[in-house]
Formats: C-alpha cells, sequence, structure tokens
C-alpha cells in the first residue's frame, strides 16, 4: 500500500484545481466567487456565465474526481487505499489548496470518483438527480436527493466496506456543503433550475456586462 500513497496528494491537487473559476475568469472575465451564489461550481457558472461554460465546468470537475481514482485502480492500489484517493479529490474542490481552501460543493467531482469507482452505480445516482430536477426544478434539491441515495445503492449493488464508507463520507459532506440552500428551500426562495440571474445577483462592474 506505502508503494502508491503519493496517489492521495495527487488526488487532492487534481481536486483543488478550481476549474469553474478559471473558465469563468477565461470567457467573461468574472470571478464566480463575487457573482450568483458564490460558489465555484458548474450551477453557479452555468447562471453567471452561460451554458457552455456551465457545462465545461461540470466536465472538468468531474474529470478531476475520475482521472486520480481511474489511476488508482489502473496501478492495482488496495480498495482502501483507492477509496482515500476519492475522497481526496473530493476534498480539494471542497477545500481547494489554490483558493484558500474555500471551494466549492463537490457534487460533480463527486460524480467523477463514482463513475471511476462503478459506472452503472454513478448512472443510477445521475438518474436520481434528473428525475428530481425535472419532477421540481431544483439542481439543489436535485444534488441532495442523489447524495442521499449515493450509499444507499453502493451498499445495496456494491457492498464493499471501503467504497460503502466513501460514499456515506461523501453524502454527509455534500449534505452540508448544501444547508444554505436548504434553507433556501424551505424558505421558498431557492432559484430554479433555467432561472435567470438577476443583476442585484452581480457586482457592481459585472453588472454593466449583462
Amino acid at each position: 500500500m506505502s508503494v502508491h500513497l503519493w496517489l492521495v496528494p495527487l488526488g487532492y491537487l487534481a481536486g483543488s484545481i478550481p476549474f469553474g473559476l478559471l473558465i469563468a475568469k477565461a470567457s467573461k472575465g468574472v470571478d464566480v466567487r463575487k457573482a450568483g451564489s458564490g460558489n465555484i461550481g458548474a450551477t453557479n457558472v452555468l447562471r453567471v456565465v452561460g451554458s457552455g461554460a456551465g457545462a465545461l465546468t461540470l466536465a472538468l470537475d468531474a474529470l478531476k474526481g475520475w482521472a486520480p481514482v481511474a489511476l488508482s485502480k489502473l496501478l492495482g492500489a488496495p480498495e482502501l487505499l483507492i477509496a482515500t484517493v476519492g475522497l481526496a479529490a473530493f476534498l480539494g474542490h471542497l477545500y481547494p489548496l489554490f483558493l484558500g481552501f474555500r471551494g466549492g460543493k463537490g457534487v460533480a467531482t463527486a460524480l467523477g470518483v463514482l463513475l471511476a469507482l462503478f459506472a452503472k452505480i454513478a448512472l443510477l445516482i445521475v438518474g436520481v438527480w434528473f428525475l428530481i430536477a425535472a419532477l421540481f426544478r431544483y439542481s439543489s434539491l436535485a444534488a441532495l436527493t442523489a447524495s442521499i441515495a449515493c450509499p444507499l445503492f453502493v451498499w445495496a449493488l456494491d457492498g464493499r466496506p471501503a467504497y460503502v464508507g466513501l460514499a456515506i463520507i461523501i453524502c454527509g459532506l455534500i449534505l452540508i456543503r448544501h444547508r444554505e440552500n436548504l434553507g433556501r428551500l424551505m424558505a421558498g426562495e431557492e432559484g430554479k433550475i433555467g432561472q435567470k440571474l438577476q443583476e442585484a445577483d452581480l457586482p457592481r462592474h459585472d453588472r454593466l456586462a449583462l
């Protein structure tokens, strides 16, 4: 196991890459930490910058979770270490080294980790997300529901302790990171999918670009 321990910091560093921030700045010069919800993830990039930038952020945030785990599996690392690498990548997005440990909510990166571990289970979880999103039009509600479904699916369809534990930790952290969204959902103030970003949600220097 010690031979592959270097994969853990590699996973964290990969997860720390703030693709949403970089893409938003490159495409429109917007700092997403100061616009919309202030989050660096795909949903906020979508609302602040546009669908193309949002889709690219989603793909790259998933990739930075998938790649370290896929590499760990390719190198024959034991399951516990693979799970640790996946957790490190996920934590890198939540607490990125390059942004003073203030990152995103981790949904896309978690999806990338799950895709590398078990694609079929990951696709089932994506299906839950799409179902809830289609029914209620809330990205945060879809993410919360899919997160809760994650450890249940992993336990029922895979059952390996290291991966069940990883799924439980990821679920718990995503729920914690969405606590403000949960409050807005309960108050009826959460923004829906497809809802246009209001001018007041952007800092003054960015309003002029709307």
